[in-house]
């Protein structure tokens, strides 16, 4: 049988100007996301939606999981197969595609990581364990939505692969 875990949030509307959600115009988009014993995130729409433009927006954090997962899947195999990781980064970008009805939906997700790593000899290891990561990321796998990557790998002090 498999093992479960479960996870849990608790979200608050912080959007009441006062009548409520009377007119579309006149309501907040601000929310509160606390999960316990972590620090609280502050949200709020997309601007394009009325949101505040300086805090999160659950389209940003779609995006941010995706590529925080990939990351986390990735070093764990890496570490597993003797790859030295000495620095990661990446620019993930999701494209949205609005309806007519307003409703919406994400076209695809790209992840772009640029990876260091210590030793010449695993460039391609290191490349080849970002499918793997993919296929073992938990929210890629929970996704409809095609995510694709496109990696890129140096090494300390050294040139690059692709």
């Amino acid at each position: 049988m498999a093992k479960t875990h479960e996870y849990a949030t608790r979200l608050t509307w912080n959007g009441n100007l006062g009548t409520g959600t009377s007119t579309y115009a006149g309501y907040g988009r601000d929310y509160t996301v606390v999960i316990d014993g972590k620090q609280e995130i502050r949200g709020s729409a997309d601007p394009m939606f009325r949101g505040s433009a300086e805090l999160h927006n659950p389209e940003d954090l779609f995006v941010a999981a995706i590529a925080a997962c990939h990351m986390l899947s990735y070093l764990a195999l890496c570490a597993r197969k003797g790859v030295s990781v000495m620095a990661y980064e990446d620019s993930a970008a999701g494209v949205l595609a609005l309806s007519a009805d307003g409703g919406g939906r994400f076209e695809q997700v790209t992840l772009n990581p640029v990876v260091t790593i210590a030793n010449a000899d695993n460039e391609p290891l290191a490349l080849a364990l970002h499918d793997e990561a993919h296929k073992l990321c938990f929210i890629a796998a929970s996704c409809s939505t095609p995510i694709h990557h496109t990696a890129t790998v140096k090494v300390s002090g050294g040139g690059e692969a692709r």
